[in-house]
């Protein structure tokens, strides 16, 4: 995600610091930003080269030399809350007093990634962007209890500038939009399977050229109204007691993990593989850079 986000931000003009602790990684993250800028170029999203990304990305293992003149600092570390608490720690004391501390996670509390930060606690804010940054479009920010109105203000202006729309929380939340919605999902998808309703494949076929195809143009509140509320309710009062009610994941998850089918890089997952992940993830952002295209071009017609 840094490397993608360096991407997004170089391609609008900005002067970006790419922040590592360890060499191997930074390297690798300029080739992620040499084959992002091929991938835009072939799908005509964009007309920046890789060379003229990385004249605007500079790469460095000090952290606080690399934030200590950032206007906005956007960490993409994993997803544990110690980890998280103590980098905020770092950088906010590194950082000018000006700065905005965002947060690219996407579940953790924003409110707990800034306990203890009481001095800075004011410009820590959600930052969630959606992979690949360089493709998908929108943004949600999300301000903690102590988060000030300025420093989201600001954010989104800054969200703005390169292009992407942000989707503004009103409040603090595990999960925000996104993930809420697609957990939501996975887990009546994995429920279908459990309950022998239908097979993962074609579970994966309804969602993937069916539902996802058509709220690829509208959203769920914009269906009941085409559809009309008072047939969703009568449907809503027939399904929801069907409907999967789990407060935990399904133990198809542990049995996976079980035989050793992580997900693609390890060669299986819910499938079989004989693919890189590099390769499968490569295929996969260019039907998105795709898709986008042909929806654009059609609102334009």
């Amino acid at each position: 995600m840094g490397a993608g986000l360096a991407v997004q931000f170089a391609r609008h003009g900005h002067p970006v610091t790419l922040v590592d602790h360890r060499q191997s990684n930074l390297d690798d993250a300029i080739e992620r930003i040499v084959d992002a800028a091929e991938l835009l170029s072939k799908e005509s999203c964009a007309e920046t080269t890789a060379e003229a990304l990385l004249e605007r990305i500079e790469f460095t293992l000090d952290r606080e030399a690399g934030v200590s003149s950032a206007e906005l600092v956007v960490e993409s570390v994993s997803e544990d809350l110690a980890v998280k608490r103590e980098l905020f720690r770092s950088i906010g004391e590194a950082a000018p007093d000006t700065a905005i501390l965002a947060s690219n996670t996407s579940g953790l509390r924003i409110t707990d990634i800034a306990a203890g930060a009481e001095r800075y606690a004011e410009r820590i804010v959600g930052c969630h962007w959606w992979n690949p940054p360089y493709i998908m479009p929108l943004v949600e920010l999300v301000p903690g209890e102590e988060t000030s109105d300025a420093t989201v203000d600001e954010l989104e202006s800054l969200v703005k500038s390169v292009d992407r729309t942000p989707i503004r929380l009103q409040r603090d939340a595990a999960g925000f939009v996104w993930n809420r919605i697609q957990f939501a999902v996975l887990r009546e998808c994995i429920h279908i399977v459990d309950e022998g309703i239908a097979s993962v494949e074609a579970v994966d076929a309804a969602v993937r050229d069916g539902y996802a195809l058509r709220t690829a143009t509208v959203g769920p509140f914009e269906t009941v109204d085409i559809s009309g509320v008072d047939l969703f309710e009568t449907i809503g009062e027939e399904l929801y007691p069907e409907l999967s009610a789990r407060q935990t994941p399904s133990e198809r998850f542990d049995e996976l993990l079980t035989a050793g089918r992580e997900g693609v890089d390890a060669g299986a997952g819910f499938y079989d593989y004989d693919e890189s992940l590099e390769t499968v993830v490569h295929r996969r952002d260019r039907k998105i850079a795709r898709l986008r295209n042909a929806l654009g071009a059609t609102d334009e017609q």
